[in-house]
């Protein structure tokens, strides 16, 4: 029996426990996974082979493949989002449907940066960490051949890493929504060309002053990523309003909501290079790394690179991505244009259909 008593009811029990109970309804982060190596706040994953022989992949379902890829894959994550992004839900995660693939996965979590972080910078992640961290994956994977997968800042990583390590092991480079030049970049690339115009006349310097006044807090990343699409950001809760009794979509609705609600902070230095560096010099479009003291290096970076941009998107448009491949020496490299936003391309409703099979199928290809 549906009467109208009994949706109502369910409705109320819904909007509680969406008010009042979120956590039960929120559906990420399930894949198991071990975390082989810890440095402070940061962590390394690796997810364990499926042992199903099928996933749920949206209304339909993927065959695991039993047969392995000869080269591990990192998962190179960004900075200020949570790790739920590769395991938003157990029909749209992104770790299963490449360990269904046939991948090694590893993903690297670089934690939560309180205050004592703050001191830390891009060359933090790119050479401090990375290094090691790559090490540590070869050790467990008895490998030394990796290919990468970075989102976002992820991809900026990888790809500086690549350029400024010439490690011969990086095969591919799986770039989704990967920053280069910041001044050809829609409407946020002409403030960064005022920014630095202004910058340059009045003299300043982000280094001059102390990291700890530059620190973006976790809260204040998740309010400036929804003012970049203020509609698509509401329009999620106006929808819950008319699905309230249907407890998969309020539990989607949750889950979403988890994760843009759970944005991490910015390193007070990393936001200082940031502005200097990306914002302001915008020193990656003319071949140099966000690195003090590094020479012209990207023009060296000859990994196989697949560049994924999203035509929808206003954080990295696809005129920064495609500056990329103008730089780099890659014999194999490649553009991918797809529809959608910054997150959408990554793991978005329409990114199992549209994106992970592409990537997935052209490292497949490399990884033999």
């Amino acid at each position: 029996m549906n009467s109208p008593r009994v949706r109502l009811s369910r409705r109320l029990v819904n909007l509680r426990d969406r008010l009042f109970d979120a956590g039960s309804l929120v559906r990420s982060e399930r894949t198991p996974y071990e975390v082989i190596h810890e440095d402070g706040i940061v962590r390394l994953r690796w997810y364990r082979p499926l042992t199903e022989s099928h996933i749920a992949l949206g209304d339909d379902s993927l065959a695991v493949s039993r047969e392995r890829h000869a080269v591990p894959l990192v998962l190179v994550s960004p900075l200020a989002v949570n790790m739920s992004i590769y395991d938003l839900f157990p029909e749209r995660s992104l770790v299963r449907y490449l360990l269904a693939r046939g991948f090694q996965l590893y993903l690297i979590d670089w934690g939560r940066p309180g205050p004592a972080q703050d001191h830390w910078q891009l060359s933090t992640y790119i050479t401090g960490l990375m290094p090691a961290l790559l090490e540590r994956v070869r050790g467990h994977a008895g490998t030394r051949t990796l290919s990468l997968h970075g989102w976002s800042f992820g991809a900026l990583f990888s790809y500086a890493y690549t350029a400024w390590s010439q490690d011969p092991d990086i095969r591919n480079l799986a770039l989704i929504g990967a920053p280069c030049d910041y001044h050809d970049n829609g409407a946020i690339g002409r403030q960064y060309r005022g920014l630095s115009r202004v910058a340059r006349r009045l003299g300043l310097r982000p280094h001059a002053s102390s990291p700890r006044y530059w620190r973006s807090p976790g809260w204040l990343n998740s309010t400036l990523y929804k003012l970049v699409s203020p509609v698509a950001s509401v329009r999620p809760y106006l929808e819950l309003v008319s699905d309230l009794d249907d407890r998969e979509r309020v539990a989607a609705h949750a889950t979403n909501a988890a994760f843009l609600d759970d944005m991490v902070a910015y390193p007070g230095g990393v936001v200082q290079d940031i502005a200097q560096y990306l914002w302001m010099d915008n020193v990656l479009a003319d071949g140099r790394l966000p690195v003090e003291g590094t020479p012209r290096c990207l023009p060296a970076l000859a990994a196989n690179v697949l560049a994924v941009a999203g035509t929808g998107d206003p954080v990295v448009t696809v005129s920064c991505t495609r500056a990329l491949l103008r730089q780099i020496a890659s014999e194999d490299q490649r553009l991918l244009e797809v529809p959608g936003g910054h997150m959408a391309i990554l793991a978005g409703s329409k990114a199992p259909a549209q994106v992970w099979p592409a990537v997935a199928d052209w490292l497949a290809e490399r990884s033999r």
